[in-house]
């Protein structure tokens, strides 16, 4: 007998695939999970490593499951969700989006429905790792909300919104954050190679040392001022390095980033028509 289809992801790119990797590797079974995509690659690629279902067409993936995840880019958003009204009305799903900017207002309008959850992940999800803001429409249950947790279980931890407002800020906190470690290490590995250490010796510091910090971060009850504290010995080479980051607009500058994404969230967002 061949099994249900209990979810359908509209759109098979990177992070659909980090999420459809942790869903099988928590025991969901391949052919419980439908993907939808146009490219013909995306799809053999999905069927032949997963062992998923796959088609060319959202509707066709979308009328067979009763929860649907929309994975595609925020420019085809109103396209792709007023293609699958006539499904929605039919299947009444649970849908959940992980498209950066497109609001709930938009996707009842588009979709019909009412039963929607907007999501950001981030891409540690990809190793089980992640941090997913999760913001939920006024209609959903407790029941939907343990569907919808269930989507990201694979991915790492999972955080409930209580105003849609202030996804734009987890998106640019975690969504874009991992990019900004990355950054920091790029300029890290950089100045010690600058300094004579091999660019092997200056990897494998500066990645177990924001490993070990942010592992720090999680296991203790301290806020991280009081951890920079304890590391910053007066007149040592640590407060050395905290004055030249903060003459240099450190936190000036985080934050900026921090708005610089948070707009553009918000500008992602396609006006309703």
């Amino acid at each position: 007998m061949t099994a249900a289809v209990e979810i359908a992801f509209i759109g098979g790119g990177h992070m659909a695939r980090c999420l459809i990797e942790g869903l099988l590797a928590q025991g969901r079974a391949p052919l419980q999970i439908a993907v939808a995509d146009p490219v013909p690659g995306i799809r053999q690629s999905l069927a032949e490593d997963l062992g998923v279902r796959v088609f060319e067409h959202g509707g066709e993936a979308a009328a067979v499951a009763p929860l649907w995840v929309l994975a595609v880019k925020p420019q085809v958003a109103c396209a792709v969700c007023e293609a699958l009204a006539g499904v929605a009305a039919q299947v009444r799903p649970l849908v959940v989006s992980i498209m950066a900017g497109i609001t709930h207002a938009q996707l009842q309008q588009w979709l019909g429905i009412d039963t929607l959850v907007r999501s950001m992940p981030n891409q540690p999800a990809a190793i089980g790792a992640g941090i997913t803001g999760l913001h939920a429409a006024a209609a959903l249950g407790d029941e939907q909300r343990a569907q919808t947790e269930a989507v990201f279980i694979g991915a790492g931890a999972t955080v409930w919104l209580e105003h849609e407002s202030q996804m734009d800020t987890v998106t640019a906190v975690a969504g874009s954050g991992p990019a900004y470690l990355y950054l920091l290490a790029e300029a890290l590995e950089q100045a010690a190679c600058a300094r004579d250490l091999s660019p092997a010796v200056a990897r494998a510091l500066v990645v177990q040392t924001l490993l070990g910090a942010a592992r720090m971060l999680q296991v203790s009850a301290e806020a991280p001022a009081q951890l920079r504290q304890r590391v910053t010995s007066p007149g040592g080479t640590t407060q050395a390095a905290i004055e030249a980051l903060e003459a240099g607009g450190w936190h000036g500058l985080v934050d900026a980033a921090v708005e610089a994404a948070n707009a553009r969230g918000r500008a992602l967002a396609v006006q309703p028509g």
